[in-house]
């Protein structure tokens, strides 16, 4: 019980935060990522056993220059592309492969590529067509919300049959399901009340959510499961570090950048 109200105290102080820089200012959201960027490449570097200060420096120059500058569209959809194909780099790793080969090789690929343009895609997320819309990055947080609270109460309560033992032996295909319908309806009432964009997109959102969010919970979960740790981090009571936090949403955010790219072309 103390557990619970612990990591729900947590929970609602970090999601407190979270709304409020969104909906404070595009300026704010960008510095509250940034730190959140930091604290995030460090657990990272630890979890993948890489000592670098370089990569601070990367990562603080590609969130100003692509999220906050917007220095070039076209290096910016580049930027997506690949880091797209790194994504899907690490789903076959995670799918066909003992252990993801971060701690033998590429690892500056998969942190710039994967974690870094996880953060430089939530920047550009809310930022359509020259204005900031905190309400398309707030829909996006609440399905990742959604998503990871049905699947945990729904697989901790009637899961039966795992998803990927092997990787994560807690997660079921019944939580995943779970996860799945909670968002759906999730989107129906985000497009009732936030009214930013058509029902068909905030579907489509949450299906992306759903299934690419929980491979980036299991891609973290193989991270962790090598490097030999529970949690990547300590910062946040019940829940681990910022890392733990943002794994689902990290490794959709390219996606869903992609998708809203596209819809703007067709919609246009």
């Amino acid at each position: 019980m103390k557990e619970l109200l612990v990591r729900g105290i947590s929970g609602l102080l970090y999601i407190t935060i979270i709304i409020f820089s969104m909906f404070a200012s595009r300026e704010w959201f960008l510095v509250l990522f940034f730190v959140l960027g930091i604290l995030t490449v460090n657990e990272f570097q630890k979890l993948v056993r890489l000592r670098s200060y370089v990569s601070f420096i990367i990562f603080g120059v590609l969130l100003y220059m692509l999220s906050y500058k917007l220095l070039d569209i076209n290096a910016i959809y580049l930027y997506a592309f690949i880091a797209i194909f790194i994504n899907l780099f690490l789903l076959k790793d995670l799918m066909v492969t003992s252990g993801i080969p971060m701690f033998h090789k590429k690892k500056y690929i998969t942190l710039i590529f994967y974690l870094i343009a996880g953060f430089v895609f939530l920047g550009l997320i809310p930022f359509r067509n020259g204005f900031f819309y905190p309400n398309i990055i707030v829909g996006v947080f609440i399905l990742i919300w959604v998503n990871d609270s049905f699947a945990y109460l729904i697989g901790k309560n009637f899961g039966r049959h795992k998803l990927l033992e092997r990787i994560s032996p807690k997660k079921t295909i019944e939580g995943f399901l779970g996860g799945f319908m909670g968002s759906i309806i999730a989107s129906f009432i985000i497009f009732k009340y936030l009214n930013s964009m058509s029902l068909g997109i905030w579907i489509t959102l949450a299906i992306f959510v759903s299934v690419l969010g929980t491979i980036g919970d299991l891609i973290q979960s193989k991270f962790k499961r090598q490097a030999g740790v529970k949690d990547s981090g300590f910062l946040m009571p019940g829940h681990g570090g910022i890392y733990d936090r943002l794994d689902s949403v990290l490794y959709v955010s390219p996606f869903i950048y992609a998708l809203l790219e596209i819809m703007d072309v067709y919609v246009s």
